[in-house]
């Protein structure tokens, strides 16, 4: 490995992998090399533009914590996590389809009965949702574990306002329930709101420098379990919102914008009589199902 040049090092480094390592390991990583390589080539890149890069990955090391995932967000907005989620989740054409996870999904959230206001104080209008949960046959799930979460008024999620004083943040306007024996779920929480995604740190800067806005259409995070099915991680976003064509992280699709109904005051859903307006919002979510495998 003795007077190794620019045009000799690539091959240099993808032999100095051992042949015992993991197959796929090193599938991944002759890729990434030889890509990388040929990345620095291509643009001639300068030690201070490689510096610079390097400041960059490390000031988005740091400000990652339990509750920011800078990396998600610099993979949400450079498209590569919805790139992945498209290629590991092709869906026959009546499935609903599959969007970014994002990073603001927390283990450990409230359970709720159908029909529960999972709002828990959160900031916003009212709101109640409703839907069925199908197989690709049309069969209703029953028992299907549903995960949903969503930002107030104000564009935070829970784990971005401060503590209860307990030590941990209060679950607001997220929670789990499970569909019923027809497979219908409902459940009240507030109005979804368009919201700029986390922008005062490195990710931030690089969307400004690229004259790039920050902001995400208002939009329900749901993610789906029941047994015999593929996990559904998705969104459900407000139709009319004006950022559904330059979403900061590209997760929109078409099939997954439906109307958000406003109500003049009177009987929601539930019963509950209404002194204010109130919106209502349906959807159903049609699940893959799962391989079988000998």
């Amino acid at each position: 490995m003795r007077n190794i040049n620019e045009d000799t090092i690539t091959q240099a480094v993808l032999a100095s992998m051992d042949d015992r390592c993991d197959s796929r390991l090193r599938t991944i990583i002759t890729s990434l090399v030889q890509h990388l390589h040929s990345f620095v080539r291509d643009i001639k890149l300068t030690e201070a533009e490689w510096l610079k890069a390097i400041q960059f990955l490390t000031e988005a090391g740091h400000i990652t914590d339990d509750k920011r995932q800078e990396f998600i967000l610099l993979s949400d907005t450079l498209g590569l996590s919805m790139l992945v989620m498209a290629l590991n989740h092709k869906k026959p054409t009546h499935c609903t389809e599959a969007t970014v996870f994002g990073p603001f999904y927390v283990e450990g959230a409230p359970e709720y009965e159908n029909g529960a206001d999972i709002a828990n104080g959160a900031r916003g209008e009212p709101c109640f949702v409703s839907g069925q949960i199908r197989g690709l046959d049309g069969t209703p799930v029953s028992g299907a574990r549903i995960d949903v979460w969503q930002s107030d008024e104000d564009g935070f999620y829970d784990v971005q306002r401060s503590s209860d004083g307990s030590g941990s943040a209060a679950h607001q306007a997220r929670g789990r329930l499970y569909s019923g024996i027809d497979g219908k779920f409902q459940f009240r929480s507030i109005l979804a709101e368009a919201y700029p995604i986390p922008h005062d740190g490195p990710v931030g800067r690089m969307l400004e420098a690229l004259g790039r806005h920050p902001w995400r259409p208002a939009h329900l995070h749901f993610m789906i379990v029941a047994p015999g099915y593929e996990t559904l991680i998705t969104h459900v976003f407000r139709d009319g919102d004006k950022y559904l064509d330059s979403d900061a992280v590209f997760g929109v699709r078409s099939t997954l914008i439906t109307d958000w109904v406003e109500h003049d005051p009177g009987v929601a859903p539930d019963g509950t009589k209404m002194k204010k307006p109130f919106y209502t919002v349906n959807y159903d979510f049609v699940l893959n199902p799962a391989e079988v495998h000998a």
